[in-house]
């Protein structure tokens, strides 16, 4: 009888379960890169890009900092009611964020203002009252404080910076830098022992965490850890110290009494030596027995119990937001701050995909909807607090379900993909043979779908936020038709400093996420250093599996390559982005090296070529009009695709083509989505695919078909492309079309839109606010009275079957 009584409560137990987490799975989100969302506990609105969050002391009050392109804000909450008491904007700011201890006080780096801001705490609002300079503000000076510390007693307040990448002591009370000591990379952030007698900093390019004797005022120790480790905590007694380490998925845990790292966590939700977890927050549990991280990426917290540090153990998983980027424990209480929010909302007055295609994840009256809409850069992926109780161990087990069923990356992944049929020319393991011999990836400039391809019969499409139609653009439109037609293509990055990284690294690092927004924002350099740069990229997985690469202007210029294994493997008579150069010029050069090499037999397995012209000047007097840019650029590629289909690799060649990223306008269904091409002897004719794709699973299937390994979680997640193949090669060539615009013709002077355009930087990609170019082009096309819609961002669109009703799609 007691084992029957065992099995019903059992039973029943697992029923509770199971109807908790179809709770939770009921409200999920899909995001365009194909990962998904069920946010747990409540949540509170915040702004663009948020990286940290201060507790004070005495746990009265939450402080957040908000980083993000568009306007950058710190936020004031209640702990106790956990409502918002204030809200202030500041010009220029970072993640650095501290209480004084007796909570009057609020100190926040002010960024490349190269200050920290002081606000007295008064009736529970933010009252500026000093600043404490650490030099001239950019650009007259780099400097950059992040993290920041503060000794109450003492009256000194640490800083770190990530741009001359020093240690500061600033004395309050006389507002002078009593020390400035080099680092020799960027710092992260700081933190004091509990006794203030060491300070520990992490060292984000340099895998390192620092510790500085206050007392001798000196360097004592420097402990090897992870790639980019960030965020730190320290358990109570000052014992351990936590450090996150980005690009490895892990938290390294130092005893600070031997210097030595006495564990590494694996936060990931698989053993993987991948990126894309991107573990970024620690935060231990007031009895310092259970740790929580924050992985960026996985959209989860990871908890392990570190009840007994060298033994410690994983426990589960919390599902967060969209890019969670710091957790804080307070009481029974996790206060997490998602950098992206919970979803990709649309805009509400502007085009809507509710009624054309039905968009999960948008809920009417969700007050975490967006009120004001803007370029896809800034305030369009506003950040959220998830404010989450601790789990007892059955909630955890459901969170870890919903967690596991939100990502699509599985081990399994890294040696074969899921779902690609038998036969088909893109192999389902790697290493398998396949029949396509030589892959060309062609990179573009900043398009989304509707700009493009709206026009295109068959495909989801907005005709009026069409820009550059088949007039404009007529080989892309006969590559779409002839070829394969793909309307459900996202791109993982949201502007070209990120897109590039994604496009090449199928990943972007956290460096590069938190650093991009400052330069977009036009308040300082952003992700400069090498530190922004991925562990691999595509070439090198070329290289290691002993496949030939060459590059055409991506990641190189004529005379040298940004990435040591370019080396030797760039082309010299061929420059990167530069809107001064044609690229049907860059073509004709392209076309020489690879008739050399076609003749020689040494043609590369892999080739990258940059296409950049898409991009436009705007109205700049005098230079080449939008038309006449995007009309080039799309010859040069119906060349392209001409040429190659013309030569003796035609049947065993393939072509991608996408977009780096969408940012330059509006799209009906998502900012993300953007228009992507491919072509070649065995992909299919007159096809229309609406597989949900992105930017990993265009590099997923290159890496399949030239038997390369994924470089990251998410090209191992993705769908590879396998539905556009035929199992037999078609040796049909495709023929270009002429330009039906003058590629000559310039923008007139003395106009209003010549006039937003003078002065503006075209000389590197983005330099200028998109925000700007998108008012530009789209009145350029559609006239100066016009009213150009917002870019919208809805909630991603479940995918949907092809065209292709035959066996090969079940």
């Amino acid at each position: 009888m007691k084992k029957v009584l065992c099995f019903f409560l059992a039973a029943a137990a697992l029923r509770a379960q199971s109807q908790d987490l179809s709770t939770l799975e009921s409200k999920r989100v899909h995001l365009p890169n194909g990962w998904s969302l069920t946010p747990a506990g409540k949540s509170l609105p915040l702004g663009d890009l948020p990286l940290n969050i201060a507790i004070s002391s005495l746990r009265h009050f939450a402080a957040v900092t908000n980083n993000g392109q568009s306007t950058q804000t710190i936020q004031l909450i209640d702990v106790r009611t956990d409502q918002q008491l204030d809200e202030v904007v500041i010009r220029r700011s970072w993640g650095g964020l501290v209480f004084s201890a007796d909570e009057k006080n609020l100190y926040a780096s002010g960024g490349n203002d190269n200050w920290i801001l002081q606000y007295a705490i008064r009736n529970n609002k933010l009252v500026p009252t000093d600043t404490f300079k650490l030099g001239a503000p950019y650009p007259q000076a780099e400097i950059s404080p992040t993290g920041i510390a503060l000794d109450d007693k003492k009256q000194l307040l640490y800083v770190v910076t990530k741009e001359n990448n020093s240690l500061y002591v600033i004395d309050l009370a006389s507002h002078k830098t009593v020390q400035q000591l080099p680092l020799g990379s960027e710092g992260y952030t700081c933190l004091l022992s509990p006794d203030n007698t060491a300070l520990y900093l992490t060292l984000w390019g340099a895998d390192k965490v620092m510790v500085f004797d206050t007392k001798k005022n000196i360097i004592t120790d420097s402990i090897g850890v992870g790639d980019n480790p960030n965020d730190l905590c320290l358990s109570k007694n000052g014992r351990y110290l936590y450090v996150a380490n980005a690009n490895d998925n892990n938290v390294s845990i130092i005893d600070i009494k031997s210097r030595k790292v006495v564990e590494t966590l694996n936060a990931a939700l698989y053993p993987t030596r991948l990126s894309g977890s991107t573990s970024n927050g620690v935060s231990l549990s007031d009895d310092n027995k259970t740790l929580f991280i924050a992985n960026a990426d996985n959209n989860c917290l990871a908890v392990f119990d570190v009840s007994k540090p060298g033994h410690s153990v994983s426990k589960g998983y919390i599902p967060t937001g969209w890019y969670p980027t710091c957790v804080k424990v307070v009481d029974k209480k996790l206060y997490v701050s998602n950098g992206k929010g919970f979803s990709s909302f649309a805009n509400p007055k502007g085009p809507n995909p509710i009624g054309k295609k039905q968009a999960v994840g948008i809920h009417e009256g969700d007050s975490t909807q967006p009120k004001t809409v803007q370029y896809i850069g800034g305030g369009l992926l506003t950040g959220t607090m998830s404010i989450i109780p601790i789990p007892t161990e059955q909630q955890l087990s459901v969170y870890s379900q919903a967690v596991y069923h939100n990502t699509p990356y599985k081990k399994e992944a890294e040696t074969q993909a899921a779902g690609v049929a038998a036969g088909n020319p893109v192999p389902q393991k790697v290493g398998d043979p396949s029949p396509v011999k030589h892959v060309f990836y062609i990179i573009k400039e900043n398009r989304t779908y509707d700009q493009v391809l709206s026009d295109v019969p068959g495909g989801n499409g907005d005709t009026s936020l069409l820009l550059f139609g088949e007039k404009i653009t007529p080989n892309q439109h006969a590559i779409a038709k002839q070829f394969v037609l793909l309307d459900n293509f996202y791109v993982d990055g949201e502007v070209s400093a990120d897109g590039h990284n994604w496009s090449m690294g199928a990943y972007a690092t956290d460096y590069m996420e938190k650093n991009w927004p400052t330069s977009y924002g036009r308040r300082g350099l952003g992700a400069k250093s090498s530190t922004k740069l991925n562990k691999i990229y595509l070439w090198d997985q070329a290289s290691s599996s002993g496949v030939s690469f060459k590059t055409y202007g991506e990641f190189a210029t004529k005379k040298s390559a940004s990435i040591p294994v370019l080396n030797g493997h760039f082309a010299t008579n061929f420059e990167g982005f530069n809107l001064h150069i044609r690229d049907t010029v860059r073509y004709r050069n392209w076309e020489k090296d690879f008739d050399a090499l076609v003749a020689r037999n040494s043609l590369p397995q892999l080739m990258t070529v940059r296409f950049g012209n898409d991009h436009t000047e705007g109205m700049a007097a005098g230079r080449p009009s939008p038309f006449a840019h995007v009309a080039d650029n799309d010859l040069a590629i119906g060349m392209f695709i001409e040429h190659l289909s013309k030569s003796p690799v035609w049947k065993e060649s393939v072509v991608f083509i996408l977009e780096d990223d969408a940012q330059n306008g509006p799209d009906h269904v998502d900012a993300h989505r953007s228009p992507a091409y491919i072509a070649g002897g065995f992909v299919k004719r007159n096809f229309v695919d609406h597989t949900m794709y992105t930017t990993s699973s265009m590099l997923r299937t290159i890496e399949l078909i030239l038997g390369m390994p994924p470089m990251t979680q998410y090209d191992a997640a993705a769908i590879p492309m396998w539905r556009c193949f035929n199992t037999q090669s078609d040796g049909t060539a495709f023929t270009s079309l002429p330009a039906n615009v003058d590629l000559n013709e310039t923008n007139p002077g003395g106009t209003k839109l010549a006039a937003m355009s003078k002065g503006l930087d075209f000389s590197k990609e983005d330099v200028i606010p998109d925000q700007v170019m998108n008012v530009i082009t789209w009145k350029a096309v559609k006239g100066e009275h016009s009213i150009m819609p917002t870019p919208v961002r809805a909630a991603f669109v479940k995918p949907v079957k092809s065209n292709d009703d035959d066996d090969d799609d079940k």
